[in-house]
């Protein structure tokens, strides 16, 4: 492959991820959104992942020019249990690949089984950056995990990480704690936005309201992938503390993920008013499933930041979350927070309702505009130390904590 540039003075900034697949939900809107950011600020956006063989079983590469740059898709492995997930595991193939590419910038998103590439852009004396989409201690306690050897293995990691790479970007004080809390002295904030047009109150459709809540008074709505750390079974224990204490109460859940089978299973079981719809890949209509729910369950006590919530919250919807998670301080007056158990998201829930409806509404609404797309592609830019678009100014609080030139390590 050439190492050609084709936008004149830009950077060059290539990006990898791991867990990609055309399913995901945040990390790839995520990944779409900061891509056509830098695209439009005059840089080269080169995104890698993992994708399946060809259909005839061969090892090749796709690459594709898209809206968010150029995308290099390279087959991987399917991670067993997780639902779809592929992964990059040929170092050797990827290092060729970046040798080709002669990135200008490297942005990981993922500090696992791609920390190595830290080490290649030292060797390159390319400056890295790593993205982090979770809290390795939160992640662990999810699985059962005790809290104290939870923290003592996210902090091993997390120190091996911030040495790596020139930065680490975090979407949200939540996130960046656990860094902090390692000695690392070079992260950095970059929360990430939503599209404030797409999302928004006027994509509601009372058809669809009906079709998904029947005769239910109140619709709870789920978007989420359905794996262990997301804690999608919470949802269904709200509804079901909910119907117990009498409100007329419905869910519907857009996602998919290793634990839909057995949630499926149990709404038969328990007979709850539960629809399970999948992956819903046209945005316009889950938009107008966000805007058309009453509230929207966020339970995953380890989301960093969660875009679904972000646009319930652009479409005026508000949202309950697990006071566990970042998304506790993102929600703010825009819903409600509850412990870890179904009958306090039953709480929050009701305390939600119990506000009127218009105000209550216009509350998430104004919530979401905090949070727009070009300052997260600013503050991203900022983090590569890449110049925005010309008459747009820095976001200068990407960085509360001191970190290094992004020249040296």
């Amino acid at each position: 492959m050439s190492a050609r540039r084709t936008t004149g003075a830009g950077l060059r900034i290539v990006r990898i991820a791991n867990f990609v697949t055309p399913a995901s939900g945040g990390l790839r809107t995520a990944l779409r959104e900061l891509g056509a950011g830098y695209r439009a600020a005059g840089h080269e956006p080169v995104l890698i992942v993992p994708g399946p063989p060809g259909a005839d079983g061969a090892a090749g590469v796709r690459d594709e020019l898209t809206g968010q740059g150029r995308v290099i898709t390279v087959p991987g492995p399917e991670l067993p249990g997780s639902g779809g997930y592929r992964m990059l595991t040929d170092r050797r193939r990827l290092e060729r690949l970046l040798h080709s590419l002669a990135p200008d910038r490297l942005e990981v998103s993922d500090r696992t089984t791609l920390r190595w590439t830290g080490e290649w852009a030292r060797r390159a004396r390319v400056p890295a950056v790593m993205v982090s989409h979770e809290s390795v201690d939160g992640v662990l306690r999810t699985w059962g995990v005790p809290q104290p050897l939870a923290r003592a293995a996210a902090d091993r990691l997390n120190r091996r990480t911030a040495h790596a790479y020139s930065r680490v970007v975090c979407t949200t004080e939540w996130a960046s704690a656990e860094f902090v809390r390692a000695g690392a002295r070079n992260v950095v904030r970059a929360p990430l936005g939503v599209d404030l047009a797409a999302w928004h109150p006027d994509c509601r459709s009372a058809e669809l309201r009906r079709q998904c809540a029947g005769r239910a008074e109140v619709l709870l709505l789920l978007c989420s992938r359905l794996s262990q750390e997301k804690r999608p079974g919470r949802a269904l224990d709200a509804l079901a503390e909910l119907r117990r204490r009498g409100v007329d109460a419905a869910l519907v859940v857009a996602g998919d993920g290793p634990l839909r089978a057995r949630l499926e299973a149990r709404g038969r079981a328990e007979r709850l008013p539960v629809a399970f719809l999948g992956h819903v890949a046209d945005r316009s209509r889950l938009a107008a499933l966000q805007a058309g729910a009453d509230v929207l369950l966020a339970p995953g006590p380890a989301e960093t930041f969660g875009l679904a919530a972000l646009e319930a919250l652009a479409c005026g919807t508000p949202v309950v979350a697990s006071a566990a998670s970042a998304l506790a301080s993102l929600v703010g007056g825009g819903g409600d927070t509850a412990l870890d158990d179904g009958s306090s998201f039953a709480d929050a829930v009701q305390r939600v309702l119990a506000r009127p409806e218009p105000a209550r509404r216009a509350a998430a609404r104004r919530r979401a505009e905090g949070y727009g797309w070009q300052p997260a592609i600013d503050a991203f830019l900022a983090a590569h130390d890449a110049p925005a678009p010309v008459g747009r100014a820095l976001a200068a609080a990407a960085v509360p904590h001191p970190a290094r030139p992004l020249g040296g390590r």
